[in-house]
């Protein structure tokens, strides 16, 4: 009886080991490992735009020391520093006695010079009116002469034809007076006109729109000429045109051709929290040899002087735009050397490697020239495990401002 106990027993022991491998092999073929899943985003067509951010200080459009043409002392001031001046409004007055002497020196001599020309016109007169009559003498003696020879002694003709020759000499250098004196008139009124433009200088404008932003100068200071050579040559004022600045940017050399004329640039002023818009207006279209860049300039308009010379601002030059460009973003391209691929997930959800060119590249994003379509799905995330036909569960990263 125990005997068939123990042989019962062993067959159950036998019975259960089985089922239990049985159940093991069942549970290993269900609990088989699933596809990886990766972050993939379609090649799509976008706008791109490559950038390019520089900082520079922005400079007043031109600024000048004003200086006085002529020599005299300042009368009268009429700005201060901050002042807002229009152009050719007056700045200040100079006094200078000696050159109202000269204005009536000057107006004198041309009163002079015109009177003597009135004088040498009446010469004239005179001198035509004597010549007409020895001409009509010397002209009839010469007709009776003809008519009824050796009735007129030939001495008395040849007379009358001196006299006609000599008043004809005397029209002739009264003429030649007269346009002498004429000369003298221009030249006197040539210097009445430059002593009276000299005078002029003594009121001292604004050559164009702008802020004073310095005053050299008090009244009833000596105000040497402007136009001396000697280091004490003094300025009135500093004059600043704020409602135009500039920005010269240095553009690296890689980026020159990029550069043109009329091309709208962002200038971010952080001091200001704002954004303003300016233009490149010229170029030096050369590059520096020590910096290996091009000092490009650019124009911010400033109507209302909110911005000043000096402020620091950083200029957004734009310089390539690529519209409807297909694209993928960076991290789905593997760059070798000059070579380029990307891993693509087909409709079956395989891998499949595949070699791309690349255009123009912006921070996020690189445009496709050609290895990829439409909706293409690019895998961007870690492909460090995947290889070629590998089976993955895709999981699909939408770009913003896909078109």
């Amino acid at each position: 009886m125990n005997r068939i106990w123990t042989i019962a027993g062993i067959i159950c022991v036998a019975g259960l080991s089985s089922c239990n491998r049985e159940n093991k092999i069942e549970g290993s073929k269900a609990e088989a490992p699933k596809p990886p899943v990766v972050a993939v985003a379609p090649a799509v067509p976008m706008d791109l735009e490559r950038k390019e951010t520089l900082a520079a200080e922005f400079r007043p459009y031109q600024i000048i020391d004003v200086h006085a043409k002529v020599a005299g002392y300042l009368k009268e001031i009429y700005v201060d520093v901050g002042d807002r001046v229009k152009k050719d409004q007056a700045l200040a007055i100079l006094e200078i006695p000696e050159l109202a002497d000269e204005i009536t020196r000057a107006k004198a001599a041309s009163s002079r010079s015109d009177s003597e020309v009135e004088r040498q016109r009446e010469e004239l007169i005179r001198a035509e009116r004597a010549h007409d009559a020895t001409n009509l003498i010397y002209t009839r003696l010469q007709g009776v002469a003809k008519t009824r020879p050796n009735l007129i002694a030939q001495q008395e003709i040849d007379d009358a034809l001196a006299k006609d020759q000599v008043a004809e000499a005397t029209v002739s250098a009264a003429r030649a007076a007269l346009a002498a004196s004429l000369q003298g008139v221009a030249v006197s009124q040539a210097d009445l006109a430059k002593t009276q433009t000299m005078n002029s200088y003594a009121k001292i404008t604004a050559p164009f729109a702008g802020v004073i932003t310095k005053r050299y100068a008090d009244t009833g200071a000596m105000i040497p000429a402007g136009t001396s050579n000697t280091s004490n040559s003094q300025a009135l004022v500093q004059l600043s045109e704020n409602s135009r600045l500039r920005l010269v940017l240095p553009v690296p050399e890689a980026d020159v051709s990029k550069v043109h004329l009329g091309q709208t640039v962002q200038v971010v002023v952080k001091a200001l929290d704002r954004t303003f818009n300016g233009t490149v207006t010229r170029f030096a279209d050369s590059v520096d040899m020590a910096t290996r860049t091009m000092d490009t300039q650019v124009d911010v308009p400033n109507p209302n002087l909110i911005l000043i010379p000096g402020m620091y601002a950083e200029a957004v030059l734009t310089l390539e735009r690529h519209l409807h460009a297909l694209s993928i973003p960076l991290e789905g391209v593997d760059a070798q050397g000059t070579k380029s691929t990307a891993y693509v997930v087909g409709p079956d959800h395989k891998i499949s490697v595949r070699a791309i060119k690349i255009g123009m590249e912006t921070a996020d994003r690189a445009e496709i020239l050609s290895g990829l379509s439409e909706n293409d799905l690019v895998i961007v995330g870690n492909r460090g495990q995947l290889a070629a036909g590998q089976t993955v569960e895709p999981k699909n990263m939408q770009p913003k401002g896909a078109n």
